[in-house]
């Protein structure tokens, strides 16, 4: 059984060979396929994100580059350029399909500053809500850093753990994972299961640092190594297999699988628990607490008795009992500032105090765990 027969959210990323037909522009007939394949598992009531590369090449194209830029500003100058080719493109295919579609461009630095982090991650979680689906890319125009060809594996990673998707699908001008370069070793046997994170499969791709790495595997089997740290699975596949989404959701055995090796919901925990520091502390009463630990709810600020330290929306802070022991720690919606303003409040007055209306919850369930 494939990892997308049960998954209901799902991150597409597509490569530029694919999406520019080998760099000769955007391919139309190949994003309206993709497009038709979307449309068709959203009307099953799946929820989809699409993580494009291209707008380089198509940039390339529209002001009549033959080579690669290797300046800074020219690679910036021909991702703008690009960039309205692929809005176009994926607005009108999917649109064809009964589809609305947004563009959404995102740095690294996006989803590394928490705050930014959780209001990308509300915007897309809302789009997706609506039934409109994001078509991602970096947002080369503005990144400070050289543009690399296969970056957006790691991104399409990166926006499958923020969307906390169930699986990720790395469409490639490859079959999917082999032992060996198949063009080189005649014996390269094909890999068709394996765990996400496996050191063999780096070793086998050429390791991290390895030369192979710019634009060749070794950049979607780190991508499947970090999704699956939030317990996302991923596949490998060619990207012009007839109906490839369709028939991964079906069931069918194509490309090559990496499986998350933690559940979604451990890693979740893992993540939270272990790997973020805290920022500061809430106490709360005994009327929450029931609510937290009894029922799974979310912490309102009404339940809040004392706020600690100077943190910041989207910092991670620690819950405590009225005994003063820790019972949770969940990601902020609200600064410290902010938290002793509408501590002990009822949300209908946050507006009043915070001078605009937001989130009813200080940690909504989803961004707190138990300890």
């Amino acid at each position: 059984m494939s990892l997308l027969s049960s998954a209901r959210r799902i991150v597409v990323k597509v490569g530029s060979s694919l999406v520019t037909n080998e760099g000769r522009g955007v391919d139309a007939e190949a994003i309206a396929n993709w497009s038709r394949q979307l449309a068709a598992l959203a009307a099953e009531g799946r929820e989809l994100v699409m993580v494009s590369s291209g707008a380089i090449a198509e940039g390339m194209k529209r002001l009549g580059w033959t080579s690669r830029p290797k300046e800074l500003h020219e690679l910036q100058a021909a991702a703008a350029v690009g960039q309205m080719g692929l809005a176009q493109m994926y607005e009108s295919q999917l649109s064809a399909h009964g589809l609305h579609s947004a563009q959404v461009l995102l740095t690294h630095a996006d989803l590394a500053d928490r705050e930014r982090y959780l209001n990308a991650r509300s915007t897309l979680l809302t789009l997706m809500a609506h039934r409109v689906l994001p078509v991602i890319n970096e947002n080369d125009t503005v990144v400070n850093d050289e543009i690399k060809f296969g970056d957006n594996d790691t991104l399409g990673a990166l926006v499958a753990n923020l969307v906390e998707a169930d699986a990720l699908v790395i469409l490639t001008d490859q079959r999917g994972l082999y032992s060996a370069d198949p063009r080189k070793d005649p014996n390269a046997r094909f890999i068709d299961n394996a765990q996400a994170g496996d050191a063999e499969l780096e070793r086998m791709a050429g390791g991290a640092g390895s030369s192979l790495g710019r634009g060749g595997m070794i950049t979607k089997i780190l991508a499947a190594k970090r999704a699956a740290g939030s317990g996302a699975g991923t596949i490998i596949a060619w990207g012009r297999e007839p109906d490839v989404l369709l028939r991964l959701v079906a069931g069918e055995a194509i490309g090559t699988a990496l499986h998350a090796a933690t559940p979604k919901l451990a890693a979740r925990k893992q993540w939270m628990v272990d790997h973020l520091q805290m920022r500061g502390a809430v106490k709360i009463d005994a009327g929450a607490v029931t609510k937290l630990r009894g029922e799974g709810k979310s912490l309102l600020p009404i339940g809040v008795t004392e706020v600690q330290g100077d943190f910041h929306r989207g910092d991670v802070i620690a819950v405590m009992a009225p005994d003063g022991t820790e019972l949770a720690r969940g990601l902020a919606n609200y600064s410290g500032a902010e938290s002793r303003l509408i501590a002990r409040k009822p949300s209908s007055e946050f507006e009043a105090l915070l001078g605009y209306a937001a989130e009813p919850e200080l940690i909504h369930r989803d961004n707190l765990v138990l300890r």
